[in-house]
């Protein structure tokens, strides 16, 4: 039979509200759509290889709600860099203390749960202050023993399951040098704050002491991808290289000063707030950062939207919601950065 996400399956809606009410489970609306989903996907395909990769995925994100949702208030930053950093090193040693004041400062670290970078920000964070989102590789990717007998494990079969997981946990993304994959994750992260699929957030490149690693790479990007019109000034708002692990903890640290995160509710972007503005303070970045803000919208401070009581841990902050025009989303960082002065 055909089978529909609304109410129009018969029998096959009765069952699965009893096979719900049986098992007893939260939001049952969302839940109900997922099982739709599944018979859907039995119903339409008979290749085994789709079916075990929609499955595996399923059972990938469960657990990472599982193992993520407890610490759901704490704020965490996802560090990325290379598994073949040597502890002797000095960019290990700096991601350690890095990762060390982190934890002092109130967050917990996300690594890959490998070694070399992996290893220095689950060893400066200690293990109870770390989560490690590992893959299985025929190489190079054992849990590192710090992590190694912590339940705050998770070992992914798909790598595009693990870079959700880094990047949805995040409120920040710290790279240190490292090869294809941690290039890969700094791109990704770029392209999708640059294109607003992911939250506002900081990307901070901490490089050595010579600075001959995230300095060549920034040359690469200002001469040819700028360059040559790729890219758009106001992108570089979007990432900061430092060599100072302590400024880049201020420089997490003050992004959320006043902005506490964001979302869009149908065309309007809504900012949440660790304190409400005042009307000074909106003719300020009006006057400065108008060229975001759509022009029938005005920025406008509120209370939550209905639309967000799928959030009720962050219904009392206060709002700031205006029309943005989604493509400047480089000026949008700069925005921010604004409002955490006031």
């Amino acid at each position: 039979m055909k089978l529909s996400f609304k109410r129009k399956n018969g029998e096959i809606d009765a069952i699965i509200d009893d096979l719900m009410q049986r098992v007893g489970i939260h939001q049952p609306e969302i839940v109900r759509e997922m099982i739709i989903s599944a018979l859907k996907a039995g119903h339409e395909s008979d290749y085994p290889a789709d079916l075990k990769l929609m499955r595996t995925t399923m059972k990938e994100m469960r657990y990472t709600t599982k193992i993520f949702g407890p610490y759901r208030n704490r704020k965490k930053v996802t560090i990325f860099g290379s598994a073949r950093t040597e502890p002797t090193l000095e960019i290990y040693r700096k991601c350690v203390e890095f990762s060390r004041m982190l934890v002092e400062a109130g967050y917990m670290v996300i690594t890959g749960g490998g070694g070399g970078i992996m290893q220095a920000g689950n060893e400066g964070a200690g293990a109870e202050n770390s989560f490690a989102v590992n893959i299985r590789l025929p190489f190079e990717q054992e849990t590192n023993p710090v992590m190694s007998k912590d339940k705050k494990v998770l070992t992914y079969k798909y790598f595009f399951n693990r870079k959700v997981a880094f990047l949805k946990e995040a409120n920040a993304v710290v790279l240190f040098p490292g090869g294809f994959g941690t290039l890969d994750e700094a791109m990704e992260t770029l392209t999708l704050v640059q294109t607003g699929k992911n939250p506002p957030i900081p990307l901070v490149l901490i490089d050595n002491e010579e600075g001959d690693f995230w300095g060549p790479w920034l040359e690469f990007i200002k001469k040819t991808l700028f360059g040559k019109g790729m890219i758009s000034g106001e992108d570089f708002s979007l990432f900061t290289i430092t060599k100072d692990p302590a400024e880049a903890v201020r420089l997490i640290d003050e992004f959320y000063h006043v902005y506490h995160s964001s979302r869009f509710i149908g065309e309007t972007f809504v900012i949440r707030l660790n304190k409400r503005l005042s009307e000074e303070n909106l003719a300020t970045l009006t006057e400065e950062f108008g060229e975001i803000i759509k022009p029938e919208s005005r920025l406008t401070l509120s209370g939550p939207f209905p639309e967000e009581a799928d959030e009720p841990d962050l219904l009392d902050l206060p709002r700031l919601s205006f029309a943005f025009n989604r493509r400047n989303f480089g000026l949008l960082k700069a925005f921010i950065r604004r409002l955490n002065a006031f």
